[in-house]
């Protein structure tokens, strides 16, 4: 498509971006509406040597957007919207872009063979069948599952007894009393049932209930019927596939999201049926970082689900009950967005207006808790910045690198840390405020957490000023709660 004046564009404009973020949105929809003519690169789709070229092209920024026009580096969509609003300046470089011609010494777009060979998630492909999640089916359709007193005073909206499902399984399975009992046993162990009490399978009137009935406040409370894979594959499937549904749904300056459209859209059904799969994955036996990359994913999908079924939150008491009653069930367990945040990632710490820590003696749960807080977790779950990191969905493998990369991007914002060497003072995101025994115990230790990470060599260059002569105050900016969902 030709500028909206006519003129051939005869140099070269490269985007870097990542799907779903909105300053990437933004910055590429007021190229369209100026008739500037783009590479869109995103990084999502590429190996990480393409990331790391665009680090080095930007100078060490490690936020996305980052936009080039031939070899002009502009910056991220702020530096752009200021040209913008420069038309003395801007003129001047739409002229220049229309008429120059790109060199070989300007940035490239990256070489095809560096992309990932991987399916674009969005669509609920054909799986293996779970047999026991089938027999479930059959349950519920033969009427094996019903009302139960479980009490005097209790009673389940929905179970089973073990006298009852051995019985069944005899008469329509052709099996023998200790088949059914293994079976029966299985549905327990493979978290299918649930008994509060106790986790052994008896033939008698002790009642089960399905795990989606259980916890039927979870977002995720139903049936998956496919095999699971691993919570490693699990975790970063539903991430993907929910920061593509974002990307369908945000609007075209990348301020807002269509939530409810969202909400009736296909990919977010796919996506609902695919959240319970969480029900079932193994937890226990995972490495530290297989650990750490899946709650962060769970959680940042998680928000985006809640989100959607709830709406956004708008005051103190509505954030309060957003993240402490906004669960899934996740390897047979109820977990709320508190509960991973503090209880998982924070090595079970109190969290904001919290009483106690998320995980008493004798949960299950606490088990799973991080052995100390991992402090950059903080610059994974949200994008508080005003440019986002160029990863949204973390892996495993090279972990900390991620990590890193997010905290070093959310760093770049002054309005996340700035440093006024003069006075002595450093202003942080409040986030440095509410999680502070995560980064250090007084301000000169914060301020060295600060210094591992800050690349810009006007704050590093203060930061070590403000340490050698070891006076620092700590001031934070406001944390802006305003949610980001269309008025539609």
């Amino acid at each position: 498509m030709p500028p909206e004046n006519g003129k051939v564009q005869r140099g070269q404009v490269l985007v870097y971006s990542i799907i779903g973020c909105p300053h990437c949105v933004r910055a590429k929809n007021s190229l369209r509406q100026a008739g500037i003519q783009y590479v869109d690169v995103s990084l999502d789709m590429f190996s990480p040597e393409v990331q790391q070229e665009a680090v080095r092209l930007s100078g060490g920024k490690s936020s996305v957007p980052q936009i080039f026009f031939n070899e002009k580096y502009i910056g991220g969509n702020q530096e752009l919207q200021e040209l913008i609003n420069n038309k003395e300046e801007w003129d001047k470089l739409v002229t220049y872009i229309e008429e120059t011609e790109p060199t070989k010494d300007n940035p490239q777009p990256p070489d095809a063979s560096l992309a990932k060979n991987e399916e674009a998630a969005g669509m609920l492909l054909k799986c293996e069948a779970d047999e026991y999640a089938l027999l479930i089916g059959q349950l519920k359709s033969e009427g094996v599952i019903s009302s139960k007193s479980m009490g005097l005073f209790t009673k389940a909206k929905q179970g089973f007894t073990g006298k009852d499902f051995v019985k069944w399984m005899k008469e329509t399975k052709e099996v023998d009393e200790a088949k059914a009992r293994e079976i029966g046993q299985a549905l327990l162990d493979q978290n299918f049932s649930h008994n509060i009490k106790q986790q052994q399978f008896k033939n008698d009137s002790t009642v089960y209930t399905l795990l989606e009935d259980t916890f039927s406040q979870a977002l995720n409370a139903s049936t998956y019927e496919c095999a699971v894979g691993s919570a490693t594959e699990v975790g970063e499937e539903l991430r993907k596939l929910i920061l593509k549904l974002y990307a369908l749904f945000i609007s075209p300056d990348g301020t807002a999201v269509g939530y409810r459209g969202m909400a009736k859209s296909k990919e977010f059904e796919v996506y609902e049926k695919l959240s319970a799969e969480l029900q079932r994955v193994d937890v226990a036996n995972i490495t530290r970082n297989d650990k750490v990359a899946f709650f962060i994913n769970i959680y940042n999908a998680m928000v985006i689900h809640a989100t959607i079924k709830k709406g956004a939150a708008t005051n103190l008491w509505a954030r309060y009950k957003f993240f402490n009653c906004s669960y899934y069930i996740i390897a047979g367990e109820l977990y709320s967005l508190q509960d991973i945040e503090n209880g998982i990632l924070r090595g079970n710490k109190k969290g904001v207006g919290m009483l106690r820590v998320p995980f008493q003696n004798g949960d299950p749960r606490k088990e799973l808790a991080l052995e100390k807080a991992e402090p950059l977790i903080h610059f994974a779950l949200n994008c508080g910045a005003k440019s986002c990191p160029p990863i949204k969905t973390f892996s495993p493998k090279g972990l900390q690198e991620q990590l890193t990369t997010a905290t070093v991007s959310f760093l770049e914002s002054e309005e996340n840390c700035s440093v006024d060497e003069k006075n002595g003072t450093v202003t942080l995101s409040e986030i440095f405020k509410w999680y502070r025994s995560d980064f250090g115990n007084s301000d000169l230790e914060v301020c060295e957490f600060l210094l591992k990470y800050v690349r810009d060599e006007n704050k590093k260059t203060g930061l070590e000023k403000l340490l050698a002569d070891k006076k620092v105050k700590l001031r934070y900016s406001k944390y802006d709660w305003g949610h980001n969902g269309k008025k539609d």
